[in-house]
């Protein structure tokens, strides 16, 4: 997941009026800015189309390589969500970008940082945020034969460390350097333990990337996979939760909340959410599959109307393809191209009383767009993905249909492969992107090994 176009920066910073207990941590989510000020919707969304597509690319196609905090995040207008996390001793601020789709937590390091094409409007590449190891006193390198070397390189420690002898005791050789792909950038650096400090809870030697450089990343990434080196597994969170506000494509410094939960709360359920059971992660021969939240998947539902979908690509199989991930780092849903093409066909023949905007449709990367100029009002079908257990996420409609400016054309907001598709499915068929999860509570309860989701208007009270 990128920085440059519309990526969700969780922006983890600490809210000092903000309640804490001993099971949760509540932290600021915010949205961010990284389009030009004069850029309009239709920009906004030709770039998220795009970046929704390359990161559904990534991810189809990676290789292997006891309380409750509460932060804030901030909603931005290129589609992206920020925390702040705090890292050291003193503490060191950071910016993350939140990424379910990926595990390893990592910020620009040193002051050399380097990002190559890092030019965006409103990113100074100088001035990116960098974490300083020598100001902390708590930060130190992680060796090859620390157990927390193989998160990222394996359990063979021969591999991890060739110069050691196989009986030594006191190899003092660090952990070999990493190297990201997250689709829309890269960042390469080396592996460090810190302190990472919540105002109710301290937690130590948390394995941390320090990046020295980067292509497309100004900002760090908060990895909240399944992998052993994410923030919930380092954490042993229980749950988390979060609530995105809707996209509006502007800068604005409203935030919701992102809640860790730390203590068990048992089988309970969080009131007026709707609950399915994780799918079993397939034990494909890409092991990067095995940090994805995969969902179970049955209907996808157009106006009441059940599009037929074959079922290969609503279950996984045991290589890993097929099924449906939910991923925060994707801004628009993804859909393989024969599940594009039915539910785009089925919103086609419900709304036949408008043209087609084809015009629009070639230009942005989305489709189908309708003209709708003329109409007083136009009832779009309501889209529903209905999941194992029967529990239905019904879409309000700015969750799928987007006006594009002021031209009275409206597009879904879901994108696809263009063509008739590949010979073979690869990776996931279905990436439910943030854009439909926005003004939703969406809580992933890691105990109990289910996935929740309600309506929720994501706005805080004043």
């Amino acid at each position: 997941m990128a920085l440059p176009n519309y990526i969700i920066l969780l922006s983890l910073t600490l809210i000092s009026h903000t309640a804490l207990t001993s099971s949760t941590i509540i932290l600021p989510l915010s949205p961010l800015l990284t389009k030009p000020q004069s850029s309009g919707r239709f920009q906004s969304l030709k770039l998220a189309a795009s970046a929704s597509l390359t990161r559904a690319h990534h991810l189809k196609h990676r290789q292997n390589a006891s309380s409750v905090a509460t932060t804030q995040v901030y909603p931005k207008s290129y589609g992206g969500y920020s925390i702040d996390l705090n890292f050291g001793t003193p503490p060191q601020t950071s910016p993350f970008v939140l990424d379910t789709g990926s595990s390893l937590v990592w910020f620009p390091c040193t002051t050399r940082y380097i990002c190559s094409h890092c030019l965006f409007p409103n990113i100074d590449p100088t001035k990116i945020h960098t974490f300083i190891p020598k100001n902390s006193s708590t930060a130190k390198l992680l060796g090859c034969r620390n157990p927390k070397c193989g998160y990222l390189f394996g359990s063979d420690l021969q591999s991890r460390c060739p110069q050691c002898q196989p009986n030594s005791q006191n190899c003092s050789v660090t952990c070999p350097p990493y190297i990201i792909e997250y689709g829309l950038g890269s960042t390469a650096g080396f592996l460090l333990l810190d302190n990472l400090n919540f105002p109710s809870k301290i937690v130590p030697q948390f394995l941390v990337g320090c990046s020295i450089l980067s292509i497309r990343q100004p900002s760090g990434i908060a990895g909240f996979g399944r992998g052993q080196d994410s923030l919930p597994s380092q954490m042993a969170l229980k749950r988390f939760s979060y609530c995105l506000l809707s996209h509006s494509f502007d800068d604005s410094t409203e935030n919701s909340d992102l809640v860790l939960h730390i203590s068990s709360t048992g089988d309970t359920k969080t009131n007026g959410l709707s609950y399915t059971p994780f799918h079993p992660n397939p034990s494909a021969s890409n092991p990067a599959f095995l940090e994805y939240y995969y969902l179970s998947l049955r209907k996808v539902i157009v106006g009441g109307k059940k599009v037929k979908i074959p079922f290969s690509f609503l279950d996984p199989g045991s290589d890993g393809h097929g099924g449906t991930i939910v991923d925060s780092g994707s801004t628009f849903t993804f859909m393989e191209r024969p599940v594009y093409d039915l539910v785009a066909q089925e919103f086609v023949k419900q709304l036949g009383n408008f043209s087609r905007a084809e015009d629009v449709e070639a230009q942005s990367g989305l489709g189908p767009c309708f003209n709708t100029s003329g109409a007083k009002t136009v009832n779009f079908p309501e889209f529903t993905f209905q999941f194992k257990g029967g529990a239905k996420m019904t879409l309000p409609v700015e969750n799928y249909f987007s006006l594009i400016d002021d031209s009275e054309v409206v597009c879904l907001t879901v994108v696809s492969d263009g063509g008739a598709g590949p010979a073979k499915m690869s990776g996931p068929a279905i990436i439910l992107g943030n854009y439909q999860q926005q003004n939703f509570h969406i809580e992933y309860d890691l105990e109990n090994e289910r996935f929740g989701f309600g309506p929720q208007s994501c706005k805080k009270k004043t």
